[in-house]
């Protein structure tokens, strides 16, 4: 290095790392390195050896310096001659230093991901129980009533009046005649509203704050009454039990953590499509079984066996195969060869099952959105074994 003289103080700009706060310091350059002296009085040295000047600077005037090891502390240098003094005798100053280590990045990776797996599949849900219970029922009716009608305008084709609802009165008077037979009142937290779509889709499903939402489509591929009152005490279930707030939260807060992460790049909304079916299936498994283990219990009261929940899944069974290995875990549901065993399973040796709906009653509801099925609107139908004790 050079004997020549070192030039007297100069004023530089200092950032300590603790605070985005400029402080006025004077700089002198020593044997040791640079002398910085805050407004505190402490004088700090930055040895010649740990010096780096700091590339790609918008300010070509200023030379900025940081120093090895410590990436946050930065000193803004505007004097020429001391520039020229730290060129020269600063050994390393053009050095890029390694600012973190692979094994240090890769610990810290996996503590993120840990950190946001322990938040999805922990905090989350937990967030999520917590304000189904604390939120106002007026709350959970006013998110199901948008829902409904967000669901009415997505299935709608042409996307102006919605997907109609089902309004023949015998119809809709069975349906709630096999609600009242079902006779869960005691159980619920609110009133329940049931509505029926014209719509082919073959399913339904409970949204927050007590609808409950059946398909054309699900009563049309019925081939009894007691399977669609098996449906109906499922989703009663999670409405018992409030799944579908909890579940809406639930989503919500996920989506909102995986959508910082994955942002809108292309490929991003897919890649957060898929995480967010995983987290719903891995959570839906459970509330499906306790669901239809409430929908077990319920039918066998009301005198319905509780086998009517497993029938269609036969069929459907039989004719699309149930969901295996990877597959499985995307499905909202658990796989039906389980479903259908615990149906059978649920069934009481020895104990008399009726019907849930007489012929006529069941005829109205099959033609609660027109005209019933082709092959189901014969008058002479006979009746069933009735439920006991029904007219």
């Amino acid at each position: 290095m050079t004997d020549s003289p070192a030039p007297p103080a100069v004023f530089a700009d200092f950032v300590g790392g603790d605070r985005a706060v400029l402080t006025r310091v004077s700089v002198r350059l020593s044997a040791e390195g640079l002398d910085l002296s805050p407004p505190d009085g402490k004088t700090l040295i930055w040895p010649w050896a740990e010096l780096r000047a700091e590339p790609d600077q918008a300010d070509t005037e200023t030379l900025v310096i940081s120093r090895s090891g410590d990436r946050l502390s930065r000193l803004y240098l505007r004097d020429k001659n001391v520039q020229a003094q730290l060129r020269t005798r600063a050994p390393h100053l053009k050095r890029r230093d390694r600012a973190i280590s692979i094994p240090r990045l890769m610990a810290w990776a996996g503590g993120a991901a840990a950190s946001v797996t322990a938040i999805i599949f922990v905090l989350v849900p937990m967030m999520a129980a917590q304000l189904a219970v604390m939120l106002p029922p007026e709350g959970e009716k006013a998110l199901g009533d948008t829902t409904f009608e967000q669901i009415r305008m997505a299935l709608d084709e042409t996307g102006l009046v919605g997907t109609p609802i089902c309004e023949a009165p015998a119809g809709n008077a069975a349906m709630q005649a096999m609600y009242d037979r079902l006779n869960p009142a005691s159980d619920l937290p609110y009133e329940v509203q049931i509505h029926i779509l014209d719509h082919d889709m073959v399913n339904a499903f409970a949204l927050p704050g007590g609808r409950i939402v059946f398909f054309r489509g699900l009563i049309e591929q019925a081939e009894t009454p007691e399977e669609i009152a098996a449906v109906l005490a499922h989703e009663i279930g999670h409405v018992v039990n409030r799944d579908p707030t909890r579940d809406a939260l639930r989503s919500a807060g996920s989506l909102g953590v995986l959508g910082l992460l994955f942002g809108d790049f292309a490929g991003g909304t897919i890649a957060l499509f898929l995480a967010n079916q995983l987290i719903n299936a891995s959570y839906s498994q459970s509330a499906e079984a306790t669901a239809d283990d409430y929908a077990h219990d319920l039918l066998d009261r009301a005198g319905v066996s509780p086998a009517a929940l497993g029938t269609m899944f036969e069929r459907l069974l039989a004719e699309h195969g149930d969901a295996e290995g990877i597959v499985a875990h995307f499905m909202s549901h658990p796989q039906m060869g389980k479903r259908i065993a615990a149906a059978q399973a649920a069934v009481v040796d020895g104990r008399q099952y009726g019907s849930v709906l007489g012929a006529s009653e069941w005829r109205a509801l099959q033609s609660v959105c027109g005209d019933a099925p082709k092959g189901q609107q014969d008058p002479d139908l006979p009746e069933k074994k009735p439920w006991p004790g029904s007219d």
